[in-house]
């Protein structure tokens, strides 16, 4: 392919790309960036035209990425999984991740402190999940580690059961008492957190006259679970 550039043409459908021409011939197509030290006249050797090319890839994939990270912030793992997805090569992937972290536009620990403080507002959950689902982003467990350290997840139940609770007021005393409990495990907190937390909401809801402040029966059920 190696030759002489005789024509850079715009493409018509792609004014951001340009065929490039080689002995009055078409040789292959390059993004502007890429192309833009190139002029009429220059002698292409095959090694150039290849580096060429792997930079032409990084561009376009370093471009997608950042419209994919413009939705939410993502873990290194996600774009590596995206980029891959996309039929981008291994050097192509490892040279846009590297760019990306130098720009600190891509940290782990950045993510999973966004993870964590999206779910806390919109829909809380306990440590156990979130270490799942922050392990399912490819968060190493030492950063996962420090953003869950010190997490109050009593506060986490509380506005979780409340979120839950709010939309629940029509069933009975028994069945709003067990199917908040299982509400709370299924957001991954502990027995202990659990139990505080439905005696508190068994207390608000006792104290705004729809239900019974003995909960002893649902205390004793709660520990066989």
């Amino acid at each position: 392919m190696a030759g002489l550039i005789t024509e850079i043409k715009v493409q018509r459908r792609n004014k951001k790309r340009v065929n490039v021409y080689l002995d009055g011939e078409y040789g292959f197509s390059l993004g502007m960036l890429a192309a833009a030290s190139l002029g009429r006249g220059d002698v292409l050797s095959d090694e150039t035209i290849e580096e060429l090319q792997r930079k032409d890839a990084a561009n376009t994939a370093y471009d997608r990425t950042l419209n994919f990270l413009g939705y939410r912030p993502r873990s290194v793992w996600e774009v590596k999984r995206y980029l891959s997805d996309k039929g981008f090569p291994s050097q192509v992937i490892e040279r846009v991740v590297d760019r990306l972290t130098e720009a600190s536009l891509l940290d782990d620990l950045g993510f999973a402190r966004y993870w964590v403080e999206n779910r806390e507002t919109f829909r809380p959950r306990g440590a156990l999940l979130l270490r799942q689902e922050l392990r399912e982003k490819g968060v190493a467990e030492a950063v996962i580690d420090d953003v869950l350290t010190g997490m109050d997840e009593d506060a986490s139940a509380h506005s979780a059961a409340v979120q839950w609770a709010t939309r629940h007021t029509h069933l009975d005393d028994e069945a709003f008492q067990e199917k908040m409990f299982g509400f709370l495990r299924r957001r991954g907190f502990g027995y202990e957190v659990i139990r505080e937390t439905v005696s508190r909401l068994l207390l608000q809801r006792g104290d705004d006259g729809r239900a019974e402040h003995d909960s002893s029966g649902f205390q004793e059920r709660l520990k066989g679970a």
